[in-house]
């Protein structure tokens, strides 16, 4: 089960904005003795205050204990069991200096409040009821969040998506269970049960829902992490060029002099939403340096392992074909690379250098990266394909963190045996006990049954305010 609730004998506080300058800072406080400490510090200009109302802004200055005024701000009060925490919280609204917030903080601990730690309070909101383990993680990476892509898996999480996935799951077992219970309680009695192929019909139901929920884990992957995109390609096809072009900076070096990048640069941009990892391998070609040599076997495991293969073909110049390009090729299949033309600013080869690989059913794309030309069709090109092979998740599908994939994998390994046991006609007691380890390990995904190592791991994760 989930670690008890916290004892309320301690209130915390901390900054919850960002470091750095900014029009507005925060600091939260929340516990019992939350409401206390800042009417201890908070001074209404009203002749009628007489203490901060919940759900209300109110507007004063900030003094110390001394007497010192720390500043002009905004306070509100929300008890719990309704706040974020579901206990007692205030919220002071200063001017975001961080002076001015080092002072507050300061005088809020003085004040009988003590730090936070990191994800203290989502990890109070857990402890209280207010969010499942999942939508505690979803937390985390909506704040983490790059792009519009990464914001929509984190919310879709945060709503609660997989908590129901999970308790659907569990309340399909908790069925079969049911199914069974009369062969378990009462195996002496002539008892109607649950058919063992119905039992093995539940069984797979479950599995396949499980199937879909992993499914849909390796599909936002990409999304979460960043999709690997990586250029590759012999030496001098303008690789760096199209790296710079895309970054719109002068990232990589570019020179005539073949094999200028001996090793792999990586840089992040986003597409429409979309976090994407570039990664500009060193060219191909055969080589007595061995520098050079080790940086393009790097760049060919780089290339087989993206999630998307930029080929670059230098279109001014006549085909060239070598063994190590073309089983990477082969490797990769034009599913996962787009062949990309460059220099479509100078004068065509011919024949066409990318014949052959349209004839293989490659999708091709000429730019030049010196004009710009094509390069917004490029990016749009990449975005589809990645989309594509990577797209958003089913609706009612949501996309498990890697945490709950482990649990949701180690339950289908359970009742996979399961499956197994059914078949060859094992009795239904000890059927039973799989059902209840598999039961478990979905609980795993909400935290109804995760140990505490787990917890600490979800909550080091945060940033300290949140």
């Amino acid at each position: 089960m989930a670690p008890a609730a916290p004892s309320g004998t301690d209130t915390i506080a901390a900054v919850a904005t960002p470091p750095g300058r900014g029009g507005v800072g925060v600091i939260r406080v929340s516990g019992p003795q939350s409401r206390a400490v800042a009417e201890r510090l908070f001074v209404s200009p009203r002749p009628d205050f007489t203490g901060l109302r919940p759900y209300r802004l109110h507007h004063g200055t900030l003094r110390a204990p001394s007497g010192r005024t720390l500043d002009e701000a905004m306070a509100a009060f929300m008890p719990g069991p309704g706040s974020y925490t579901g206990e007692d919280t205030v919220e002071l609204y200063c001017h975001g200096s961080p002076a001015v917030l080092t002072a507050v903080l300061a005088a809020v601990f003085a004040c009988g409040a003590r730090p936070a730690g990191p994800g203290e309070f989502t990890k109070r909101a857990f402890q209280n009821g207010r969010l499942d383990l999942s939508q505690a993680e979803a937390v985390a990476e909506l704040i983490a969040a790059r792009g519009d892509a990464q914001a929509d898996l984190a919310l879709a999480r945060l709503a609660g998506g997989m908590g129901r996935a999970a308790a659907e799951l569990g309340q399909a077992l908790e069925e079969l269970r049911a199914g069974i219970c009369l062969a378990v309680d009462f195996p002496e009695e002539e008892v109607e049960c649950l058919p063992r192929a119905a039992f093995a019909t539940g069984v797979a139901a479950v599995i396949d829902r499980i199937d879909a929920l992993l499914a849909a884990n390796r599909r936002a992957r990409p999304f979460r992490e960043g999709a690997r995109v990586a250029l590759f390609g012999r030496v001098n096809a303008g690789k760096s060029s199209l790296f710079n072009a895309l970054l719109g900076t002068d990232r990589a070096l570019v020179t005539d002099c073949p094999g200028t990048t001996r090793d792999y640069l990586e840089e992040g941009l986003t597409l429409d939403g979309l976090p994407v990892r570039l990664l500009d391998t060193a060219g191909l070609r055969e080589t007595p340096d061995a520098i050079e040599r080790a940086g393009k076997e790097r760049g060919l495991r780089l290339a087989e392992q993206a999630d998307l293969g930029l080929y670059l073909v230098d279109g001014s110049c006549p085909a060239v074909s070598d063994a190590e390009t073309e089983a990477l090729l082969a490797a990769l299949t034009p599913a996962r690379v787009l062949v990309v033309i460059t220099k479509a600013d100078l004068p065509p080869a011919s024949p066409a250098p990318a014949v052959r690989l349209v004839a293989r059913g490659f999708e091709t794309l000429a730019i030049s990266s010196r004009t710009g030309f094509g390069l917004t069709g490029l990016l749009a090109a990449i975005r589809a394909r990645l989309t594509r092979t990577h797209g958003p998740c089913e609706p009612d599908t949501p996309a498990p963190s890697d945490r709950e994939a482990a649990a949701l994998t180690a339950a289908k390994t359970e009742l996979t045996e399961l499956a197994a046991d059914i078949q060859a006609a094992i009795p239904y007691d000890l059927l039973g006990v799989r059902l209840e380890t598999a039961h478990g390990l979905l609980a795993a995904v909400t935290g109804e049954s995760s140990p505490e190592d787990i917890f600490n791991a979800v909550f080091e994760k945060f940033c300290i305010g949140k």
